[in-house]
């Protein structure tokens, strides 16, 4: 028999702030999280900014020595982890460690530690590369440190891919629950790229925000876009299995009732033109969840603000949706305050799904001014609005290689 999954907790670190609370306030407010990059000496890069974490103190969650032997993707993970998990209250004294799993995700993994080293490497020679390089630089560390400290043993994954890694994650923990294997998973992404080989890497592609002011950077489905702003950070969920969470008493915030996991088969980087394998995954959600389009209250879009992505969402929004109900239902890209977290924008935005249901507030899009019209859907611009009867949300995520992973959530009502 199939089984209900539920939200019993949240934890966040982002450029809008390192607690749920301050992220989900800042974007209800439409707080810009994007600015001129701190870590580094910019001068010879032509992009200068992003949206880095800031007012983030790692030694609330690990130690100094922990700090030292993990890149910061890890470290973000393992603080969002910590948080979700004391948030849901989960006791691991009493729960069956095999049956808690933990499916958290990065796109790029220790990239700032690979940076690092290899410029060490060609200055001092190779017997002087760290130790742990190559356990600070594998994208499962992520999991696995978040599996090590609350003492999961169930199945403890690094699912990658791309800009789709933190919705895939959560994805693939919500059927593990729903099919019986697991009682709760943590589940999520994180990202730490902002470093100088992620942004000339980027940059030479010609996916970033060349735009000089960083409060006007990213503006997703805004006619003048011209590329995405990186971003940094965590976003993990504790999901679990309803009976399980109500036998103990959690504090439930929502629950997934759909996932629809789709491939291009097209690009690299560009997305399908016409939208056909994001607007299945929408497709497969929506079945799943059992709910027509119409039922749809809230798309909490890719949205990159680069010419390409914005226009395909458009276009598989509508095909997914039909043109008249695509007109109607309210849409917002977040990652016009955050910036775009790679691995773990959907987790993030997963995040902002769950809270804007529990609450009923839509968050905006900032920085909307010009009309597209070629984008020419219900994009909530600049200021969020009220949604008091909002039942159900979709998150898209549309990753390079073309990976789509769309969830659908449910507003939790008590049954």
């Amino acid at each position: 028999m199939e089984k209900r999954c539920v939200i019993t907790g949240m934890g966040a670190i982002t450029p809008l702030g390192s607690t749920v609370d301050t992220f989900w306030n800042n974007l209800k407010n439409g707080v810009c999280g994007i600015d001129y990059i701190k870590k580094f000496d910019t001068t010879d890069y032509k992009v200068k900014i992003a949206a880095e974490v800031k007012d983030f103190d790692p030694e609330l969650y690990m130690t100094k020595k922990d700090i030292k032997r993990n890149d910061l993707f890890a470290i973000y993970a393992l603080a969002a982890g910590i948080q979700a998990f004391e948030d849901s209250k989960l006791d691991m004294e009493k729960e069956d460690a095999d049956r808690i799993g933990v499916l958290v995700g990065s796109g790029t993994g220790g990239l700032m530690t690979m940076e690092e080293q290899v410029l060490r490497m060609a200055a001092k020679g190779p017997s002087r590369v760290s130790p742990l390089f190559i356990t600070m630089t594998i994208g499962n560390m992520a999991a696995g440190n978040i599996a090590i400290r609350i003492g999961a043993k169930g199945i403890c994954e690094d699912i990658v891919t791309a800009c789709a890694t933190g919705t895939n994650c959560i994805g693939d923990a919500y059927r593990n629950i729903k099919h019986g294997y697991l009682d709760a998973c943590i589940a999520g992404g994180a990202e730490g790229a902002i470093c100088g080989i992620g942004v000339a890497g980027f940059t030479n592609l010609t996916a970033l925000s060349t735009e000089p002011d960083p409060k006007k950077a990213c503006k997703p489905f805004d006619k003048e876009r011209n590329g995405f702003v990186m971003g940094d950070g965590s976003g993990i969920l504790v999901l679990e299995e309803l009976e399980h969470a109500l036998a103990r008493g959690a504090k439930i915030y929502g629950e997934i009732v759909g996932y629809g996991a789709t491939g291009d088969a097209y690009h690299v980087t560009l997305p399908e033109p016409e939208g056909k394998g994001a607007a299945k995954a929408m497709k497969m959600a929506l079945k799943e969840a059992g709910i027509t389009p119409e039922q749809v209250d809230y798309i909490n879009a890719h949205g990159t603000s680069t010419q390409a992505n914005d226009v395909g969402e458009t276009k598989a929004i509508k095909l997914a949706f039909g043109e008249e109900t695509a007109k109607k239902t309210p849409i917002s890209s977040t990652k016009s305050m955050t910036g775009h977290l790679l691995g773990a924008a959907g987790a993030i935005e997963a995040i902002s799904c769950v809270k804007a249901l529990e609450e009923g507030f839509l968050p905006p899009t900032i920085n909307y001014h010009t009309p597209d019209e070629e984008c020419d859907l219900d994009y909530i611009p600049n200021v969020g609005r009220e949604a008091k009867d909002a039942a159900y949300a979709l998150s898209n995520s549309l990753g390079f290689g073309g990976h789509n992973a769309v969830l659908c959530f449910k507003k939790w009502t008590g049954k």
